[in-house]
């Protein structure tokens, strides 16, 4: 079985995630930030099977922390994976731009720019030297990059526009299909989508189970803007 590696596993969209590598009968890898946070994600998942999740602890806001996590593949101790879903995400306020201070917007860019940059930057070369065939990696990023009704998670989206799109261009020719999911509407885990009668990640977790089986698609942003997207996939070129 193939490897799913997700980094913000435990996140809203991190549940989604890995419940899509599992729906498409793939493993998966969650980097999780204590035990807690291992037992919350199993918890999420229910009845899915989570014998074949393996949890390992490393902090993703270092840049030494998802490279720990190679690096322990690479020796062995940890299954090999052919793909990866970063999906780390900051703060949702409405912090207007002249209330935000230097702390908010250093950490929110640290959360939700540098962590998804360094889980690129850190596993990409992993998967090129593999030479697995069917290779992907996908990044979740949202439509406040464009719409901006809220600046701080606003901000490091726009960014992660830019790196999706590099990322794009560089692996436009390798064994690594790369895509960005842009999502355009609150996805939560299950037990709080019901009560805020928002998205569940059970059902936002049909894109990346699509996603998977669509060697068509590389390089391209898949757009969910709407639920009618969950169910046929959306998507055009990076560039």
């Amino acid at each position: 079985m193939e490897t799913v590696l997700v980094v913000g596993a435990t996140g809203n969209i991190g549940v989604s995630a890995v419940k899509g590598a599992l729906n498409s009968h793939r493993k998966v890898l969650a980097i999780v930030r204590n035990q807690q946070s291992a037992d919350k994600l199993l918890r999420h998942l229910g009845s899915l099977a989570s014998d074949q999740v393996t949890c390992i602890e490393a902090d993703i806001l270092s840049d030494s922390g998802v490279r720990g996590v190679v690096d322990q593949v690479r020796a062995g101790e940890l299954p090999p994976f052919q793909h990866v879903y970063s999906c780390v995400g900051g703060e949702y306020t409405t912090t207007p731009l002249k209330e935000i201070t230097t702390r908010q917007l250093r950490y929110n860019f640290s959360t939700s720019f540098e962590a998804n940059f360094f889980a690129y930057r850190d596993t990409i070369d992993y998967l090129l030297e593999q030479g697995h065939p069917a290779s992907t990696w996908t990044i979740c990023t949202g439509a406040q990059g464009d719409i901006a009704a809220y600046p701080v998670p606003a901000m490091p989206q726009g960014a992660l526009f830019s790196m999706a799109t590099a990322a794009c261009r560089e692996n436009a020719n390798t064994n690594v299909r790369f895509n960005e999911v842009y999502l355009a509407f609150r996805v939560e885990v299950d037990e709080d989508a019901a009560q805020h009668g928002v998205t569940s990640a059970s059902e936002f977790a049909s894109v990346y189970e699509q996603l998977l089986g669509r060697p068509d698609i590389r390089s391209s942003r898949v757009r969910v803007d709407s639920i009618g997207d969950l169910k046929e996939l959306k998507f055009e070129k990076k560039f």
